[in-house]
Protein backbone atom coordinates (compact mmCIF):
# COMPACT_ATOMS: atom_id res chain seq x y z
CA UNK A 1 0.00 0.00 0.00
CA UNK A 2 1.35 3.42 -0.80
CA UNK A 3 1.88 6.14 1.22
CA UNK A 4 -1.56 7.73 -0.49
CA UNK A 5 -3.81 5.05 0.12
CA UNK A 6 -2.32 4.61 4.01
CA UNK A 7 -3.29 7.72 4.52
CA UNK A 8 -7.01 7.66 2.76
CA UNK A 9 -7.42 4.89 4.82
CA UNK A 10 -6.62 6.13 8.02
CA UNK A 11 -8.59 9.45 7.57
CA UNK A 12 -11.62 7.08 6.64
CA UNK A 13 -10.96 5.87 9.62
CA UNK A 14 -10.84 8.51 11.84
CA UNK A 15 -14.27 9.97 10.15
CA UNK A 16 -16.39 6.97 10.27
CA UNK A 17 -14.97 4.81 13.43
CA UNK A 18 -17.65 5.89 15.91
CA UNK A 19 -20.39 5.33 13.42
CA UNK A 20 -19.26 2.11 12.29
CA UNK A 21 -19.19 1.68 16.46
CA UNK A 22 -22.35 2.46 16.79
CA UNK A 23 -24.00 -0.19 14.04
CA UNK A 24 -21.52 -2.51 15.51
CA UNK A 25 -22.74 -2.15 18.93
CA UNK A 26 -26.33 -2.91 17.48
CA UNK A 27 -25.62 -5.23 15.28
CA UNK A 28 -23.58 -7.36 18.25
CA UNK A 29 -26.65 -6.65 21.09
CA UNK A 30 -24.90 -3.87 22.55
CA UNK A 31 -21.25 -5.90 23.91
CA UNK A 32 -19.15 -3.36 23.33
CA UNK A 33 -15.99 -5.52 23.03
CA UNK A 34 -17.67 -7.32 20.25
CA UNK A 35 -18.30 -4.19 18.56
CA UNK A 36 -14.94 -3.26 18.01
CA UNK A 37 -14.22 -6.86 17.30
CA UNK A 38 -16.13 -6.40 14.43
CA UNK A 39 -15.47 -2.98 13.38
CA UNK A 40 -11.61 -3.79 13.55
CA UNK A 41 -12.05 -6.99 11.69
CA UNK A 42 -13.99 -5.19 8.84
CA UNK A 43 -11.57 -2.37 8.83
CA UNK A 44 -8.33 -5.35 8.68
CA UNK A 45 -10.73 -6.49 5.49
CA UNK A 46 -11.08 -3.30 3.90
CA UNK A 47 -7.27 -2.42 4.16
CA UNK A 48 -6.40 -5.65 2.32
CA UNK A 49 -8.60 -4.29 -0.69
CA UNK A 50 -8.38 -0.92 0.05
CA UNK A 51 -6.87 0.31 -3.63
CA UNK A 52 -9.92 -1.27 -4.84
CA UNK A 53 -13.01 -0.56 -3.22
CA UNK A 54 -15.02 2.81 -4.61
CA UNK A 55 -17.59 2.86 -1.98
CA UNK A 56 -15.24 2.43 1.18
CA UNK A 57 -18.50 3.01 4.01
CA UNK A 58 -20.26 0.66 2.10
CA UNK A 59 -18.14 -2.10 1.89
CA UNK A 60 -16.93 -2.37 5.23
CA UNK A 61 -20.76 -2.16 6.47
CA UNK A 62 -21.43 -5.26 4.41
CA UNK A 63 -18.15 -6.90 5.63
CA UNK A 64 -19.92 -6.29 9.33
CA UNK A 65 -23.51 -7.53 8.37
CA UNK A 66 -21.59 -10.42 6.68
CA UNK A 67 -18.96 -11.03 9.46
CA UNK A 68 -22.03 -11.00 11.94
CA UNK A 69 -24.06 -13.43 10.03
CA UNK A 70 -21.24 -15.76 9.95
CA UNK A 71 -21.02 -15.55 13.97
CA UNK A 72 -24.34 -16.19 14.30
CA UNK A 73 -23.86 -19.50 12.64
CA UNK A 74 -21.09 -20.68 14.68
CA UNK A 75 -22.36 -19.26 18.38
CA UNK A 76 -23.80 -21.49 20.72
CA UNK A 77 -27.26 -21.29 21.45
CA UNK A 78 -28.28 -18.27 22.35
CA UNK A 79 -28.92 -16.90 25.72
CA UNK A 80 -31.35 -14.46 27.27
CA UNK A 81 -29.83 -11.91 28.85
CA UNK A 82 -31.96 -10.86 31.96
CA UNK A 83 -32.37 -6.70 32.86
CA UNK A 84 -33.67 -4.27 34.99
CA UNK A 85 -37.33 -3.30 34.68
CA UNK A 86 -37.66 -0.72 32.52
CA UNK A 87 -39.19 2.53 33.56
CA UNK A 88 -42.71 2.80 34.06
CA UNK A 89 -43.15 5.84 32.25
CA UNK A 90 -41.87 7.47 28.83
CA UNK A 91 -44.24 10.60 29.31
CA UNK A 92 -41.49 12.61 31.54
CA UNK A 93 -40.80 16.14 30.23
CA UNK A 94 -37.51 17.02 31.12
CA UNK A 95 -36.16 15.29 28.48
CA UNK A 96 -34.89 12.32 30.02
CA UNK A 97 -37.84 10.43 28.10
CA UNK A 98 -35.91 9.72 24.85
CA UNK A 99 -33.31 8.47 26.76
CA UNK A 100 -35.04 6.47 28.40
CA UNK A 101 -36.72 5.61 25.19
CA UNK A 102 -32.85 4.67 23.43
CA UNK A 103 -32.09 2.32 27.09
CA UNK A 104 -35.45 0.29 26.59
CA UNK A 105 -35.32 -0.03 22.39
CA UNK A 106 -31.28 -0.84 23.51
CA UNK A 107 -32.16 -3.29 26.56
CA UNK A 108 -34.94 -5.16 24.33
CA UNK A 109 -32.71 -5.68 21.16
CA UNK A 110 -30.54 -7.85 23.24
CA UNK A 111 -33.17 -9.87 24.26
CA UNK A 112 -33.33 -10.79 20.54
CA UNK A 113 -31.69 -13.31 18.68
CA UNK A 114 -28.56 -12.49 16.99
CA UNK A 115 -30.61 -12.61 13.19
CA UNK A 116 -33.48 -11.01 14.86
CA UNK A 117 -31.66 -8.44 15.72
CA UNK A 118 -29.70 -7.67 12.37
CA UNK A 119 -32.73 -7.79 10.49
CA UNK A 120 -34.81 -5.18 13.00
CA UNK A 121 -31.27 -3.27 12.53
CA UNK A 122 -31.00 -3.42 8.91
CA UNK A 123 -34.26 -2.69 8.29
CA UNK A 124 -34.86 0.44 10.73
CA UNK A 125 -31.91 1.90 12.07
CA UNK A 126 -30.04 1.81 9.15
CA UNK A 127 -33.42 2.47 6.97
CA UNK A 128 -32.89 -0.47 4.16
CA UNK A 129 -35.42 -1.81 1.99
CA UNK A 130 -36.44 -5.39 2.00
CA UNK A 131 -34.47 -6.06 -0.99
CA UNK A 132 -31.77 -4.56 0.52
CA UNK A 133 -31.45 -6.63 3.54
CA UNK A 134 -32.12 -9.25 1.57
CA UNK A 135 -29.02 -8.72 -0.43
CA UNK A 136 -27.06 -7.81 2.66
CA UNK A 137 -27.81 -10.92 4.42
CA UNK A 138 -27.55 -13.17 1.18
CA UNK A 139 -31.51 -14.35 1.62
CA UNK A 140 -34.88 -14.04 -0.23
CA UNK A 141 -37.03 -10.82 0.69
CA UNK A 142 -39.54 -13.67 2.34
CA UNK A 143 -37.13 -14.57 4.81
CA UNK A 144 -36.68 -10.87 6.13
CA UNK A 145 -40.26 -10.19 5.77
CA UNK A 146 -40.98 -13.25 7.66
CA UNK A 147 -38.05 -12.44 10.17
CA UNK A 148 -38.85 -8.83 10.58
CA UNK A 149 -42.97 -10.05 11.29
CA UNK A 150 -41.59 -12.39 13.80
CA UNK A 151 -38.79 -10.06 15.18
CA UNK A 152 -41.05 -7.41 15.56
CA UNK A 153 -44.18 -9.16 17.61
CA UNK A 154 -41.26 -10.91 19.71
CA UNK A 155 -40.28 -7.10 20.55
CA UNK A 156 -43.41 -6.25 21.41
CA UNK A 157 -43.74 -9.02 23.59
CA UNK A 158 -40.93 -8.51 25.60
CA UNK A 159 -40.93 -5.01 25.90
CA UNK A 160 -44.73 -4.10 25.47
CA UNK A 161 -43.79 -0.50 26.97
CA UNK A 162 -42.41 0.43 23.04
CA UNK A 163 -45.80 -0.47 21.57
CA UNK A 164 -47.30 2.68 23.92
CA UNK A 165 -45.16 5.46 23.28
CA UNK A 166 -46.64 7.98 21.35
CA UNK A 167 -43.59 8.50 18.68
CA UNK A 168 -44.88 7.77 15.38
CA UNK A 169 -41.49 8.02 13.74
CA UNK A 170 -38.51 5.83 13.28
CA UNK A 171 -34.77 7.25 13.38
CA UNK A 172 -31.76 5.36 14.51
CA UNK A 173 -32.33 7.34 17.75
CA UNK A 174 -35.76 6.40 18.44
CA UNK A 175 -37.75 3.71 17.20
CA UNK A 176 -41.72 3.16 17.42
CA UNK A 177 -43.17 -0.02 17.09
CA UNK A 178 -46.33 1.40 16.17
CA UNK A 179 -44.46 3.32 13.38
CA UNK A 180 -43.29 0.10 12.16
CA UNK A 181 -44.06 -1.81 9.10
CA UNK A 182 -44.65 -5.65 9.42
Amino acid sequence: MDPQDHERFRDFVDARWSALLRLANLLTGGDRHEAKDLVQTALMKALGRWRHIEDPEGYVRKVMYRHQISRWRLRRPHREATFAAPPESFGVADGTSAADLRITVGQALTRLTSRQRTVLVLRYFEDLSETEVAAALACSVGTVRSTTHRSLARLRRLAPELGATKQTTTTPNSMSLKGART
